[in-house]
């Protein structure tokens, strides 16, 4: 099926724009970039995702759209070599600017 990691980045940018599409009442943001990392372990594969807009309203719906799809584009491609393949916690880390202001979770 081709480069798991650059399908799954692919597969994130792509869910990070149409999250209004695919989450009821969630409006269409001006996306500005969307940037998503892999960190690689011994047994597993971490997610981070940055957003940017220049709208006046958060993007972490989008952040955390993309990071599932992009999690779930791994599963789907890895899937047939390892069906046991868990799909974990998925969290805002921190978020700026948007009507709340900045978040940053504890223990970052």
């Amino acid at each position: 099926k081709g480069d798991v990691l650059a399908v799954a980045r692919v597969a994130g940018i792509q869910a990070a724009k149409r999250t209004s599409d695919m989450i009821p009442l969630c409006h269409p943001l001006l996306i500005g970039s969307v940037y998503i990392n892999f960190e690689i372990g011994d047994d597993h594969v971490a997610i981070e995702v940055q957003v940017d807009t220049i709208d006046r309203t958060g993007v972490e719906m989008e952040a955390l759209h993309a990071c599932t799809v992009a999690a779930l584009t791994i599963y789907d491609m890895c899937k047939s070599a390892d069906k046991g393949m868990v799909i974990g916690d998925v969290a805002l880390w921190e978020k700026s600017g948007g009507r709340d202001g900045t978040y940053r979770r504890e223990g970052l």
